[in-house]
């Protein structure tokens, strides 16, 4: 089983070692037969190929079971004629990467605002609002005249149907069963109205689940208010983005906030921070976000084909970080400790050893 590694750019390396360090103990513990290919994207291969997308990279992601995605500081690349392609982009289009499946948990041992947090956000992620995904050519935002911006919002059947089904097979399967659907359905009667609808259509294939609908304003209050009430959430591109994120926070930050953007055929494991240049190469970030994606790779690696031993990999990851983060000595800097990069996976690499 190939899976690719791209270290990407800022803290990007650093924490794509313990990544690499990670996988290793657990190839050998597990006999998982991961063949870990690394490859140059982002600035690196920038400057060494004048694209931040060398052809080599989407060969090796085109022939790999998964891909693993450092943080890339795309705000900062150049224009794509100039060679700056965003790899998260691309590879959402290229794979059809329709859903993103972001954790909000929170952890003992971490300071939370929100300490009974443990929700699944998932986001519809190749429609919506957002300008570069709803277009075939073009761009979904114009503007007709010098003072008059406007913006298409692209809610399709098929595309609601379907993240509503990966929705609900996700809540099936946890021990609350209950999803709700985020909406502004009271505003947007046509184009929410259709997402609710289909969202509802896929849960009826899971009889056993509870499913209600929430507006997004009340929705951001309550996740502040009551975080506990909510088990899986489904939403359009822009609300999730946007929940997502407050999720993470409320739940001990986004250097926790694991990810997955997963398509029918690929997923790519992808950490919800981004690339942090002020910290890069000064031993303090943490790994983890990144560590819980890989850990969902894991999970849908093993599904799709079968593996007890990459299923017992991604428990071991999240059971190992578990046992990490309930000691206070153990926490990186971000979360009040005063572990390095490096020194937090080789805590992490012991307690696999010893699980």
């Amino acid at each position: 089983m190939k899976v690719l590694l791209l270290p990407g750019d800022g803290i990007g390396p650093e924490i794509s070692r313990v990544i690499a360090d990670i996988i290793t103990c657990l190839n050998n513990k597990l006999d998982l037969g991961i063949e870990l290919n690394e490859k140059d994207a982002g600035f690196k291969a920038l400057k060494t190929h004048g694209t931040t997308f060398p052809a080599d990279v989407a060969y090796e992601a085109e022939t790999s079971d998964g891909i693993i995605l450092g943080p890339s500081d795309s705000a900062a690349y150049p224009p794509p004629e100039q060679g700056g392609i965003n790899l998260s982009a691309a590879f959402r289009r290229k794979f059809d990467l329709f859903a993103n499946i972001r954790p909000a948990k929170a952890w003992a041992g971490i300071k939370s605002n929100a300490p009974s947090m443990d929700m699944i956000v998932v986001r519809e992620n190749t429609e919506g609002f957002y300008a570069d995904r709803n277009m075939f050519t073009g761009s979904g935002e114009f503007m007709p005249t010098p003072d008059l911006a406007l913006a298409v919002r692209k809610i399709s059947r098929d595309g609601s149907r379907r993240i509503g089904q990966v929705a609900a097979k996700i809540a099936s399967e946890r021990p609350r069963q209950k999803i709700t659907i985020i909406t502004k359905s009271n505003v947007l009667k046509l184009s929410d109205g259709l997402f609710r609808d289909e969202c509802i259509e896929a849960a009826k294939k899971y009889p056993g689940l509870e499913v209600d609908e929430i507006h997004v304003d009340a929705a951001a209050s309550l996740f502040v208010r009551t975080p506990d009430n909510f088990d899986v959430v489904v939403t359009s591109n822009m609300f999730g983005d946007i929940l997502s994120n407050l999720a993470n926070e409320l739940s001990g930050g986004l250097g926790l906030g694991g990810s997955l953007n997963a398509g029918h055929n690929k997923a790519v494991a992808q950490a919800s921070h981004g690339s942090a240049p002020d910290i890069a190469d000064k031993n303090i970030a943490n790994p983890s976000a990144l560590l819980l994606s890989t850990g969902m790779l894991f999970d849908w690696l093993a599904e799709r084909n079968d593996s007890n031993a990459l299923k017992e990999a991604a428990r071991l990851i999240r059971s190992s970080m578990e046992q990490v983060f309930s000691q206070s000595d153990n926490l990186t800097v971000d979360l009040n400790g005063s572990l390095g990069t490096k020194e937090f996976g080789m805590q992490l690499k012991k307690k696999i050893e010893e699980l």
